[in-house]
């Protein structure tokens, strides 16, 4: 079977050989009313320069709740059309060094840094050939946020830039055959030829010389991926990254400090990955437009007397303490708080009366796609290589039979493991609404934990086929005693205030004139891959129909 490619060309089905010769037509015209496919016009120094927290009693023309991908791209566009943007981010500006020197700790070793608010690490994996993982650590405004609801956990970027600090950069546009499934109200043509083209540009999308790959040490856990992928007659798909492909030849070469090679991902990446800081945020700050307040929470929005909106925002320390509450004016806002950050404000605000004529549908139609985790044991004569790259560049595609696209991820603990490691993403009809628990003041999330039996089931048809070809079996140490799959988070979370249904089909909410939804809440559960430029794409279509209507 041969390998196939995922391209940044945002067509299902290329080849490489077509990807490299149709580029051109593809990103072609995005230089039209502002949309470059540079993402070298600014510096992370320009964001640092943005930082203005916002004043008590301040009038903006546009508040953006959230720094990820919707709502850099609702910052940069705004800006660009001539509107005045404050961006509102509870997380770190992560813009100072440590002790040591680094702006993000190591993914084998977390500290402070690692977690938000937390006085213990909670670690996707939280065993190793049998000993624990986690530790005690200082409580602290951390960068990954494990967020616990009965029957799941879900992982969040916390910081400016949100999931873009944390992820692995894999930046993978879906089949456009499967896009109606996901995104009904949504034209996929338009999607294909523009949006998905310019939000591709827009991160930095690019692919992996598979030359240099193919004899890569530090992708030598892919080779036999892709080996065990091919012989059990799976696809094997190439995917491209936002990392700097030429930064991660000169780690391999000892020529530059390492980064990726040095197992940075979840807690940041020092270096070579075009995070939002890099690229939509920082041409954002350059254009002089966008204001950021980091450290800041919103708790409150309500329509103000005089129009607008009055929205109550908490400042934190590095604790999460409260140390000053502020209240501004809004003429609109867009909520990009993420898809959990999002839905639980919505749902909360109308429940309390804050916003009574949102919809019943807010809080609804919140899926996991269809995440589930898994290692498999390989023979001793099939070592994955004690370096590896934390950044994948390729999967097994068996959506179409099975249900299920694996991400073929890294497992880097700087030894020799003999483990192959992968993140499912699985077809699944399952979906969850948060809902507003009045006696314990929170936001729950109706989520069983038994759901997942349906992802497990399609994950198990790659990999009990390739243990079965193999000869080999599934890994009991990485998710706790005696435990094969990793069924208790996930890294994609995904709706609850859906397009089209908490919202018209261009993310204004229902019952509410000025007010947005720009992030993963609008995508209804699934992206059937990894869903961050899906998410830029749709904020992109999005935002220039709300900038040609609306104001």
């Amino acid at each position: 079977m041969t390998d196939r490619s995922y391209s940044a060309s945002a067509s299902s089905g290329l080849t490489r050989r077509r990807f490299v010769t149709g580029t051109g037509s593809l990103l072609g015209g995005l230089a039209l009313a502002g949309h470059t496919t540079s993402v070298s016009a600014a510096t992370p120094a320009e964001v640092t320069a943005a930082l203005a927290p916002i004043p008590s009693g301040a009038r903006v023309p546009v508040l953006v709740i959230g720094s990820g991908y919707g709502g850099s791209v609702a910052a940069l566009r705004l800006a660009q059309a001539g509107v005045d943007v404050h961006l509102i981010e509870m997380g770190l500006a992560w813009d100072t060094p440590g002790s040591d020197g680094k702006i993000f700790a190591n993914t084998t070793r977390p500290d402070y840094r690692s977690f938000w608010l937390r006085t213990r690490t909670k670690q996707p994996l939280s065993q190793f050939l049998g000993y624990p993982l986690d530790k005690d650590v200082p409580r602290y405004t951390g960068i990954l946020d494990a967020e616990d609801f009965a029957g799941i956990t879900v992982y969040q970027g916390r910081g400016l830039g949100g999931g873009s600090l944390v992820n692995g950069g894999m930046a993978v546009t879906p089949r456009r055959e499967v896009f109606p499934a996901l995104l009904p109200t949504v034209d996929p043509a338009e999607m294909y030829a523009t949006y998905y083209p310019r939000a591709n540009a827009g991160l930095g999308v690019t692919d992996v010389d598979q030359t240099w790959w193919e004899s890569a040490d530090c992708y030598q856990y892919a080779r036999v991926g892709r080996k065990h992928a091919q012989r059990s007659g799976f696809p094997f798909v190439f995917v491209p990254n936002v990392y700097d492909w030429d930064y991660m030849k000169q780690e391999a070469a000892g020529a530059v400090p390492k980064s990726a090679l040095d197992g940075e991902v979840i807690y940041g990446n020092n270096h070579g990955k075009k995070s939002l800081q890099k690229t939509y945020l920082a041409r954002a700050a350059a254009t002089g437009r966008v204001a950021v307040s980091p450290l800041h929470k919103v708790t409150t929005v309500t329509p103000a007397s005089d129009g607008g909106y009055t929205v109550t925002i908490e400042r934190i320390d590095t604790t999460g303490t409260t140390v000053e509450t502020k209240t501004v004016t809004a003429d609109r806002v867009f909520f990009a708080a993420g898809s959990v950050g999002t839905s639980k404000l919505l749902t909360r605000l109308r429940a309390t009366g804050a916003l009574p004529a949102l919809n019943d549908r807010v809080g609804k139609n919140w899926g996991d796609n269809g995440n589930v985790m898994c290692g498999r044991a390989n023979h001793m004569w099939d070592p994955t290589g004690k370096l590896q790259s934390a950044m994948p560049t390729a999967g097994i595609d068996n959506w179409d039979a099975g249900g299920a696209f694996a991400e073929v991820a890294p497992l880097p603990t700087g030894i020799e493991t003999y483990a192959s490691f992968y993140l499912s993403i699985t077809r699944t009809p399952h979906r969850a609404e948060f809902s507003w628990n009045a006696a314990a003041g929170r936001v729950d999330l109706s989520w069983d934990r038994a759901w997942k039996q349906t992802s497990i089931d399609a994950a198990r048809t790659i990999f009990d086929k390739i243990n079965a070809k193999e000869g080999t079996i599934y890994r009991t140490d990485l998710f706790g005693a005696y435990k094969i799959w990793g069924d208790h988070l996930t890294y994609h979370p995904l709706g609850g205030a859906v397009l089209g249904e908490a919202t018209d089909n261009y993310g204004r909410l229902h019952g509410y004139d000025g007010l947005y939804v720009i992030d993963g809440a609008l995508i209804p559960g699934s992206t059937s891959v990894n869903p961050f430029v899906t998410i830029t794409a749709l904020a992109e279509r999005n935002i220039e129909k709300i900038i040609a209507t609306d104001l």
